[in-house]
């Protein structure tokens, strides 16, 4: 498959501000060595087109696997499959469908489609945001969150529309990050969520390394009756909107931003823990 390239004009910007914290970074891997083992993932399915740029463009860096869901599997969050058998099919040379979720893709991919463990995981391109709460619901940031967990540097990277997908501007970027993450790695436990507004490269007006932000919602759970009287359920309400607050992921995008959060796979309040061993208990 041919790899589409293309210039970006933000390469210095994300490259300045990610080696600000260099001091921080777990190398493993120079530039002058021999090329990457890359697998990319989803969860929007193997046949996803964003997936399939993503693809192509990361075959800059080096090998590809791309290991996905065999069907969308959105908000699959961190789940993983153990009460029944995974199947897998090779539907094109290096290209694997699970009939399970993100993280089942990643684990099989490790320990038994990839001969040898992969040096980078990135996950998308999403179709749609990955913003604030999202992260907690999101199979394609779940994906990068497990890779993590497994030792390997990861990213996830996500298109801020639902529709007319600028897929390649998100793929560009992606190659952009990668190929510092080869050169510096990455903080210890800690992955990338990267959102990109879905506008044309000369559109986007910078780089920004963010926090997640807050969504405001309405109801969460729509209910309504089938014809024979009896109530169903919808989860998930119309979104209402977002706190604008300066320096997060929703601020960033709202102004044509790429957004970086960088997340941590250690859940611990570590601002909490001084406060609790104060209880009597």
């Amino acid at each position: 498959m041919p790899v589409v390239g293309g210039s970006n004009p933000l390469a210095p910007t994300i490259i300045e501000k990610l080696c600000q914290i260099v001091p921080l970074f777990l190398p493993f891997r120079l530039a002058h060595e021999m090329r990457m083992t890359i697998l990319v993932t989803n969860d929007d399915g193997v046949f996803s087109e964003g997936l399939s740029i993503l693809a192509n463009t990361m075959e800059a860096l080096g090998e590809v696997y791309v290991v996905a869901p065999d069907r969308e599997r959105s908000a699959a969050a961190h789940s993983l499959t153990l009460h029944r058998p995974l199947r897998v099919e090779e539907v094109s040379p290096g290209v694997y469908a699970v009939d399970g979720t993100p993280v089942d893709c990643v684990n099989l991919a490790v320990y038994g489609i990839i001969r040898g463990r992969p040096d980078l995981v990135v996950s998308g391109i999403n179709k749609g945001p990955n913003l604030g709460e999202d992260v907690v619901y999101s199979g394609t940031v779940s994906a990068a969150f497990e890779a993590t967990f497994l030792g390997i540097p990861a990213i996830a990277i996500s298109l801020a529309s639902r529709r007319d997908f600028k897929y390649q501007v998100a793929a560009n970027f992606a190659l952009k990050v990668a190929k510092n993450i080869m050169q510096v790695g990455l903080p210890a436990e800690t992955f990338l969520n990267i959102n990109v507004p879905n506008v044309e490269e000369n559109e986007i007006r910078s780089c920004k390394i963010t926090r997640q932000g807050k969504r405001v919602f309405g109801d969460a759970v729509v209910e309504k009756v089938d014809p024979r009287g009896k109530k169903y359920y919808w989860i998930g309400g119309e979104e209402e909107g977002f706190q604008d607050i300066e320096g997060t992921d929703f601020h960033a995008i709202a102004n044509n931003h790429i957004s970086i959060t960088p997340l941590c796979v250690n859940l611990t309040s570590h601002s909490a823990v001084k406060e609790l061993e104060g209880w009597r208990l």
